[in-house]
């Protein structure tokens, strides 16, 4: 009997909960739509914009910072064949997605803050425009400063087998897919793809280079 009424009681408290819960959403929502249409033409769009940039924004600081490739700013393709020297020499470009992202993100943020101090549409435009210019070339001048950093000088992509590494992103099983590596080669660390035959090879395990494969894709194993 003491069970069954405990039972009822927390099913009520539970229906309570969702109930206000919703109700809450349901609150929430109305406000919104009442003050986007509050909101003059102009600072919809800002506003529109800001709200997308900004989501994009924060996907792309989670997926860096549980190693996912997000963008290739620093992925420069290499033609060259596995047995030959080659050099890696990552020229300057103003356009990329990391480099987009910041540039409509500081762009729409600009924007809105001129238009609510009071300023005219064409204000604000010009200070986005300017805002997101400035952004956009900062944030490609740090990939391009980085990337120099990471492929500078010239390595054998050979000189990788029997190397021991690390495993920077996971390597799916069977080849199913690819992950990176981080080698040391000539007393500098090399960022590169590889694949496995075994089981899938999780973050920060040991690995030893077996062979180098096409397109310059290691093929690795578990370092015992």
């Amino acid at each position: 009997m003491v069970e069954s009424i405990l039972k009822v009681s927390l099913e009520l408290v539970i229906l309570m909960l969702i109930r206000k819960y919703f109700n809450n959403m349901k609150l929430f929502v109305l406000n919104l739509d009442s003050w986007w249409h509050s909101l003059t033409s102009g600072h919809q769009i800002f506003w529109g914009m800001a709200i997308i940039s900004s989501v994009l924004f924060l996907i792309q600081f989670v997926l860096s910072l549980i190693g996912a490739d997000f963008d290739g700013d620093a992925d420069f393709d290499v033609s060259a064949e596995v047995e030959s020297d080659y050099s890696i020499d990552p020229s300057f470009t103003a356009f990329s997605v990391r480099s987009i992202i910041a540039f409509f993100t500081f762009f729409s943020w600009a924007g809105v803050l001129v238009l609510n101090d009071g300023g005219s549409f064409t204000k604000a435009l010009l200070s986005g425009l300017f805002a997101g210019i400035v952004a956009l070339f900062i944030v490609s001048y740090m990939i391009w400063q980085f990337a120099k950093l990471s492929y500078s000088g010239t390595m054998r992509i050979s000189d990788t087998i029997d190397q021991r590494g690390e495993v920077y992103i996971p390597i799916p099983e069977g080849k199913n897919g690819s992950g990176k590596v981080n080698v040391i080669i000539d007393g500098a660390v090399k960022e590169l793809n590889a694949v496995t035959e075994g089981k899938s090879i999780p973050t920060g395990t040991k690995i030893r280079v077996l062979d180098v494969l096409e397109k310059n894709i290691l093929l690795v194993t578990k370092d015992e």
